[in-house]
C-alpha cells in the first residue's frame, strides 16, 4: 500500500514538474517541436521514469535533474532568439523540396525524404500531383508548405466561373528508375506503350527517369535521373 501510494504522489509531482515547464517553454502545438525538443522529451521522460521505477532515485533527485534541464533548455531557447546563428543548429533550416516546379533529388537526399514519403506530404496538403505543386518547402518539423502552380489554384477557376471538370488521380507508374507494372497495366496499359513514351521523350531507359506519372486528363508527367 506504501508504494502504491508512493508511486501515485511521484506520478503526480513529475507530471505537474513537466506541465510546468513545458508551460515557461512555451510550446503550444506539438506543430511546433523540433528534433531537438523531441530528445528534450525522451530525456525528461526517463528523468520522470527513473523516479518512478528506481528505489534508489529519490523524487527530489529527479526534480532538480529536471529544473536543471529545464535550465539548460531555456538558455538555448533564449541563445536562439538572441542570436540568429544559433537557430540553424539547434532547430535546423527549411528545406526546398520542390522549386519551379522540378524536384529538388539533392535535398530530398539530404533529408532522407523519398518520393512516397513526399506524395504523403503533399496530399495532406491537398496537392494530389507533383505537378500541381510550383514550390514545396519542407519545414523544420516534417511538415510540407505548399505553392501550387496559378492553373491549379482552385478559387481561379472560380473567379472565372469555370465549369467544375471530372476530377483524376494521378498514377505513378516509375518511382527511383523501377517500373510498377501492376499500376501500368490497371490504367490499361502496356509495355508496348511505356516503351513509345520512352522514345517520345527521348529516353533511352527506365534507369534514366527518376519519377513518373500518369492523369486522364493530362497524360505523362517526367522527372529524369
Amino acid at each position: 500500500m506504501a508504494n502504491l501510494l508512493q508511486t501515485t504522489v511521484e506520478l503526480t509531482i513529475g507530471l505537474f514538474a513537466l506541465l510546468i515547464l513545458t508551460k515557461v517553454m512555451g510550446k503550444t502545438s506539438f506543430a511546433q517541436i523540433t528534433p531537438f525538443d523531441f530528445i528534450s522529451a525522451l530525456i525528461l521522460g526517463e528523468l520522470v521514469g527513473n523516479a518512478i521505477y528506481d528505489n534508489e532515485t529519490r523524487i527530489g533527485t529527479i526534480l532538480f535533474s529536471i529544473c536543471i534541464w529545464g535550465l539548460l533548455l531555456f538558455i538555448i531557447e533564449w541563445s536562439t532568439q538572441k542570436f540568429r546563428k544559433t537557430r540553424k543548429f539547434f532547430e535546423g533550416n527549411p528545406s526546398i523540396i520542390i522549386q519551379n516546379g522540378h524536384l529538388n533529388r539533392k535535398e530530398m537526399k539530404r533529408n532522407k525524404l523519398d518520393m512516397n514519403q513526399l506524395q504523403h506530404l503533399l496530399r495532406q496538403k491537398d496537392a494530389f500531383s507533383v505537378r500541381e505543386v510550383n514550390y514545396a518547402i519542407l519545414e523544420t518539423d516534417g511538415t510540407v508548405s505548399v505553392l501550387k502552380k496559378q492553373k491549379y489554384d482552385r478559387p481561379t477557376y472560380e473567379d472565372m466561373k469555370i465549369k467544375d471538370k471530372p476530377v483524376y488521380l494521378p498514377v505513378t507508374f516509375i518511382n527511383d528508375g523501377i517500373v510498377d507494372w501492376e499500376n501500368v497495366k490497371k490504367a490499361g496499359f502496356d509495355e508496348q506503350w511505356m516503351k513509345k513514351q520512352l522514345i517520345e521523350h527521348r529516353i533511352d531507359h527506365y534507369r534514366e527517369i527518376f519519377y513518373l506519372e500518369w492523369k486522364h486528363d493530362e497524360g505523362v508527367f517526367i522527372e529524369k535521373m
